[in-house]
């Protein structure tokens, strides 16, 4: 009887001592896991404004990872906290430079995009205020084309005046594509009142 009690009190001693040092290991990974949350987090701080327009995704996957290493964290999960915060910091480096080669090619799209359009809006407008005067129309133009162009420049103004405002508020990739909008609907317009285009642009 005496045996099997002792053995009972050696094997609640043994579990006992399993999880006072199971305790002691995890309370040990409480402070760098805390420390390496608190990195990534600091971290993620200075770029998320420009990640957010440039790069969302990769951005949002650094996101849910900080958001698991702090899950695991308020659970007392300290080794899989500190597992998951550890590289954050490392990859919210690679993730500024990312953000920064998007806006590199951004702003050369934009460059590109952006090419003459003021110009060929002036020149359309020239060609309507003179079309518009006109007694005659010339061959290939009738009064609905006309109308249709005047309807086309103002939309193409406004397209590009949206994109003016998003390139000046750094919204590049709305740029970008309000630029592209307004570019074809040039081409659109230019080519329906048989203008020559521009060298360099190709019909849409």
């Amino acid at each position: 009887m005496r045996r099997a009690n002792s053995m009972k009190v050696a094997l609640m001693l043994g579990t006992l001592m399993t999880a006072l040092l199971l305790t002691a290991c995890g309370s040990a990974d409480k402070a760098p896991a805390e420390a390496a949350i608190k990195a990534a987090e600091g971290a993620l701080a200075a770029v998320r404004s420009d990640a957010a327009k440039f790069v969302p995704d990769q951005l949002k996957t650094l996101e849910d990872g900080l958001a698991g290493a702090k899950a695991s964290f308020a659970k007392g999960e300290y080794a899989a906290a500190l597992g998951a915060a550890k590289d954050l910091a490392a990859k919210a480096g690679d993730l500024s430079s990312a953000t920064a080669a998007k806006r590199a090619e951004l702003t050369r799209t934009w460059t590109s995009a952006s090419a003459g359009v003021p110009e060929m809006a002036q020149a359309i407008q020239s060609r309507v205020d003179i079309l518009s005067q006109s007694k005659k129309l010339p061959a290939g133009i009738d009064k609905d084309k006309l109308e249709g162009a005047k309807t086309s420049l103002a939309t193409l103004k406004q397209s590009w005046a949206d994109a003016s405002v998003a390139y000046s508020a750094g919204n590049l990739t709305e740029a970008v594509s309000k630029a592209k909008t307004a570019k074809d609907k040039a081409v659109e317009t230019m080519t329906a009142l048989n203008m020559q285009l521009p060298a360099g642009v190709a019909k849409p």
